[in-house]
């Protein structure tokens, strides 16, 4: 199968939908789109093709690109799967853990490709992390700081509502969360606080996550939904036994490295076009893999993990104590003993 030949059904028209569609038609493909709102104008805006309903948007396409409301993304993608489709969702992969496993488990029984978007894995400065970390220019990790910051979205009244959107932590920190897990390995314990300040028109949050990895590495990841003039930055520290990577966005030399022996172990860092856009990439590697191409680096397990992390940090929150994590293997172990018995 060519990317040519792909027909897509995107659901949801919101502001995310913006980094989807015009992607996928510069990929080749033939665009179907169907949300309750404002599918019209995003297809005016980019191209593609309207339909009036999920059902017939099915009927016509091979795979389904989600792009709806955090709390949708369960049920749009559950209902995709057990139409036979392939299925892109945006991160979050679902609001629960029992939501996120059961799509884990439904793609496996159904043998359906389920991909969530964690799009950051695709950005240069974090790719070239994790290609150094997996080399060995870093050394045993021991220490990583990310943080993420921007204006609180008051655009859409549900990102402030945590039931929903699962506040900052699930929507915004997911991100980092991932990364960290995606570079220093599984999380054994998480512990959270945040704090929401302002009014309701203008309000300000922040939350800090601390991750304890397997290896014994922590990871430091802090976000904050602030005014609405304050600039999107990202950052990152990351220090090993061999030496630290940082990136700041809002840097004029945005990466910097200091490693030791680093010409001995290969010298320079992996190169990765900047100018690449990383929704591009990220959706080319989806698409690729539908063809028959290499898995993509996010796994749906990716997704589920990234959620299990997110829901625990929000735990914390609401109990004040560290959340200690069963690892994936055990729980798994645990689920075939109790089938046996």
């Amino acid at each position: 199968m060519t990317l040519s030949s792909l027909k897509i059904g995107l659901v949801g028209a919101g502001g995310i939908s913006n980094s989807h569609l015009p992607h996928l038609l510069t990929l080749g493909a033939d665009v179907y789109v169907f949300s309750d709102a404002g599918a019209a104008d995003l297809v005016a805006r980019h191209g593609g093709t309207v339909v009036d309903t999920l059902d017939e948007l099915l009927a016509i396409v091979d795979y389904v690109d989600v792009a709806t409301p955090t709390f949708t993304h369960y049920a749009a993608a559950k209902r995709a799967l057990e139409a036979g489709k392939d299925v892109i969702s945006e991160k979050p992969l679902a609001r629960t853990d029992e939501e996120a496993a059961e799509l884990v488990q439904l793609a496996e029984r159904l043998g359906r490709r389920l991909y969530p978007a964690h799009v950051v894995r695709f950005f240069p400065e974090y790719v070239r992390l994790h290609e150094a970390v997996q080399s060995g220019l870093l050394g045993d990790l021991a220490v990583l700081r990310f943080s993420r910051s921007g204006a609180f979205p008051t655009r859409t009244p549900w990102f402030a509502d945590r039931a929903l959107s699962g506040g900052i932590i699930m929507d915004q920190m997911i991100h980092d969360i991932d990364i960290a897990r995606w570079v220093a390995g599984e999380v054994v314990r998480v512990s959270a606080v945040s704090n929401r300040a302002g009014t309701a028109a203008a309000p300000v949050e922040a939350a800090h996550v601390l991750l304890t990895h397997a290896s014994g590495a922590i990871s430091h990841v802090a976000g904050i939904w602030g005014p609405a003039h304050l600039p999107f930055t990202t950052e990152y520290s990351v220090t090993g036994t061999l030496g630290s990577i940082e990136h700041s966005s809002a840097a004029e030399r945005n990466y910097t490295a200091h490693l030791l022996e680093a010409a001995e172990q290969g010298g320079l860092l992996p190169d990765v076009d900047p100018a690449e856009n990383p929704y591009f990439a990220e959706l080319r590697e989806f698409t690729e893999a539908f063809g028959g191409g290499p898995e993509p680096r996010v796994s749906v397990v990716d997704g589920a993990e990234a959620v299990r992390l997110a829901n625990a940090a929000l735990l914390s929150l609401e109990t004040g104590q560290p959340v200690e994590l069963v690892s994936r293997v055990d729980a798994s172990a645990e689920a075939e003993e109790e089938r046996a018995l």
